[in-house]
């Protein structure tokens, strides 16, 4: 089922600050390059409590971003001080509140604890916050309500760019969702001298099974954003080094067949054509076959 999400571009620039809203649900997104938040937190909205992430860029390798995960009862007076913070570096932001005065101290307490614990799970960027900030004790109601609010949450920070939670393993949380398509027959596989590799395509991306290879030779063709991602998928245990090939540790969750397939074969690679059916099907025939 389609969702209904609305964009709104305050100032009119593609790259300026929005507000991001989701049709039948309560809370508010606002995001803002940290050139426009000082004027921007002049809004009524960040007068009231909310949780935010600050993005930056990454100082470790194999990330591409860095976030810090944040929660005040004004959420504009907490982001004031971070903007007169010279050690706080960050280049964007991004508040959730809510529109109806439903989220308490309690509420964002919550929130803000499980996104620092969903985001060091998917391990899909460098994270500032030192600890997993303590859970607030919520009534079951109000937990159902705060895990709805945290799905909207993950649903609009990839539209703005942010992947943090993302994650590029499979955690029990994404495996609930996926577990039926896992079963499907319909897996792709790549099969050469250095690389022994299964995978299906899920709702969730391109999950590469666990116990699949890949070759540790690298050519000079190979994108460096596929480098980047092989060094993190060594670095977060995904891939561990087996003498003379890498052994995927976990299921692994792939944003595209290339991307799988260039990081598998270490050279740049053609997703679609690279991965077959037990038949010898390539995907690209696969899905032109079920396109018509």
């Amino acid at each position: 089922m389609g969702r209904k999400l609305t964009v709104y571009m305050i100032d009119g620039a593609a790259n300026g600050p929005r507000t991001i809203e989701i049709g039948n649900w309560s809370g508010k997104a606002i995001y803002s390059p940290r050139a426009k938040l000082s004027e921007l937190i002049k809004r009524e909205e960040f007068d009231k409590p909310g949780i935010y992430i600050l993005r930056s860029d990454p100082t470790k390798n194999g990330y591409n971003d860095k976030i810090y995960i944040g929660e005040a009862e004004r959420v504009g007076d907490r982001l004031k001080q971070h903007l007169n913070n010279p050690d706080r570096d960050f280049s964007e932001c991004i508040i959730f509140i809510s529109k109806d005065e439903m989220l308490t101290k309690s509420h964002i307490k919550y929130l803000e604890s499980r996104l620092v614990e969903i985001a060091v799970q998917a391990k899909n960027a460098e994270i500032e916050n030192v600890n997993t900030p303590t859970k607030s004790s919520l009534s079951e109601a109000d937990i159902s309500d705060m895990e709805y609010f945290l799905e909207q949450i993950k649903l609009i920070l990839p539209i703005n760019g942010i992947n943090a939670l993302v994650a590029n393993s499979i955690v029990p949380e994404t495996y609930n969702k996926i577990e039926e398509q896992l079963k499907n027959d319909l897996k792709f596989y790549i099969k050469s001298k250095d690389a022994e590799t299964e995978m299906c395509e899920t709702s969730e991306g391109y999950v590469v099974f666990k116990g699949s290879t890949a070759t540790k030779q690298l050519s000079n063709s190979i994108n460096k954003t596929w480098l980047n991602l092989r060094e993190k998928l060594i670095d977060s245990g995904n891939l561990s080094d087996q003498g003379n090939k890498y052994v995927f540790e976990k299921d692994t969750i792939f944003s595209s067949t290339s991307a799988a397939s260039s990081i598998i074969m270490g050279r740049q690679s053609s997703g679609p054509a690279e991965w077959k059916t037990k038949n010898g099907k390539s995907y690209k025939e696969i899905t032109e076959e079920n396109s018509k």
